[in-house]
């Protein structure tokens, strides 16, 4: 059996099953079985929820707030590959190294970043933003 259409709860074709499940309406499968030659119309419901906090990878950005004082914790931070972070006027660094650093109580957020190799890269869509903001800096 293979899916042909799937449909978000506001679409047409959709519409009947939205007004009858409400929010517990996540889609609507039109599906086809070449098998038994037969059509299936399916429907995803939620039947149950309940608070979930997801495991933090050890690898993973956080950004810390440290004051300008603290001369010697940035030092360290920098030492454990933190970058500084103008915009959020914050440093960005992986998660096990916070811990580490006992930084664990100053974190404000995940960073945004994403980390390959050894270095912190902007997601692509950030790149864009920076560009597009250089430009208009430096008009031609």
């Amino acid at each position: 059996m293979r899916t042909q259409t799937t449909l978000q709860p506001g679409q047409r074709g959709a519409k009947k099953f939205a007004e009858q499940y409400g929010d517990r309406l996540v889609c609507v499968r039109y599906r086809q079985d070449e098998a038994q030659r037969k059509r299936f119309k399916t429907i995803e419901l939620i039947v149950e929820e309940w608070p979930w906090t997801p495991e933090r990878k050890s690898d993973s950005v956080a950004l810390v707030k440290v004051t300008f004082a603290e001369k010697a914790l940035r030092q360290q931070i920098k030492a454990a590959g933190g970058v500084w972070n103008p915009d959020r006027q914050a440093w960005a660094l992986p998660y096990n190294q916070v811990v580490a650093l006992g930084l664990a109580d100053r974190m404000i957020e995940d960073a945004g970043y994403y980390r390959t190799g050894c270095k912190f890269q902007v997601p692509q869509n950030s790149r864009r933003l920076i560009r597009v903001k250089a430009r208009s800096l430096n008009p031609r």
